[in-house]
């Protein structure tokens, strides 16, 4: 049996891993010899965002890991059991759930459409909820099972409370259903974190900004998340759970300070949701 401080052999099921930081945190696994299942819509390609979910594959398998590739939506039972059926079929089982795939829509309460409203509660909330509950009866086979959901602290500044308010509701469902599911399944041993970049993170959503060129220069590289990642689903699942991580954060626990490697220049900026700057986690204020 593979050590709890590895992710040799370890089989990771990823929502909306085609690209971006679901795609980064399948590669960063791989590179430590995990086995990857990929769930995500894009099995062609889409005419404004790079990469597919065989590309993805391609990706991981290059990085050194086993992956699988599978197309369908995060919102729909049948899909989400043909993504853990597949693990099982060809790892023999899941020793991790990355809730990753989200969406976002940040209008104005009146300009925010119901049909963007529905979308990001059906992603974020349902899809979360599915893929979790159709991998747990696996994870309780683990011998270190991890459930990893991309959601933020709970922040009730009010600012946040009031910037968007649909979308803070559905990044804090996904973040309230981790907490109360680490309750749920304490005695079960399986892990239930959260984990929130500080800063933007260079993704095709930054880039599709009104100000891409100017965000994606003060963004840090989709890396750091996938580092901190492998570094909280490293850990012991029941001394690790409940959390709601920050990625520098978990990086200087793990005695990195110099965060240069991620590119964002010397002020990268901060991301929705986080009010503190690396200075807090460094100790420095």
């Amino acid at each position: 049996m593979p050590s709890q401080r590895t992710l040799t052999d370890r089989t990771l099921v990823v929502s909306g891993g085609s690209r971006g930081i679901g795609l980064a945190i399948a590669i960063g696994a791989a590179r430590h010899g995990a086995n990857v299942v990929l769930l995500a819509k894009t099995g062609e390609p889409h005419p404004k965002l790079p990469g597919t979910v065989h590309t993805a594959v391609a990706d991981v398998e290059a990085a050194g890991g086993k992956a699988v590739a599978v197309v369908g939506d995060v919102r729909k039972e049948e899909d989400v059991a043909r993504a853990v059926e597949t693990a099982v079929e060809h790892f023999g089982g899941i020793d991790i759930c990355i809730n990753n795939a989200s969406a976002i829509a940040t209008e104005p309460t009146e300009q925010l459409s119901p049909k963007k409203f529905d979308l990001m509660m059906d992603i974020n909330v349902r899809g979360t909820f599915l893929l979790t509950k159709a991998c747990l009866p696996h994870l309780r086979e683990s011998a270190n099972p991890h459930v990893l959901t991309l959601a933020p602290p709970m922040n009730m500044n009010p600012y946040w409370l009031g910037a968007h308010p649909a979308y803070t509701l559905s990044k804090y469902g996904m973040t309230l259903l981790s907490l109360g599911w680490a309750q749920e399944y304490a005695d079960a041993g399986i892990a239930f974190n959260c984990l929130w970049p500080e800063t933007y993170i260079a993704t095709a959503a930054v880039a599709n900004m009104a100000d891409g060129d100017k965000a994606l220069q003060a963004a840090r590289d989709p890396r750091i998340m996938a580092d901190a990642a492998v570094e909280v689903l490293s850990r012991p699942a029941r001394e690790t759970t409940g959390r709601c991580f920050i990625d520098t954060e978990v990086l200087v626990s793990a005695g990195v300070e110099d965060f240069s490697r991620y590119g964002g220049g010397e002020n990268p900026t901060l991301d929705i949701f986080v009010d503190t700057a690396i200075e807090k986690a460094l100790d420095r204020t």
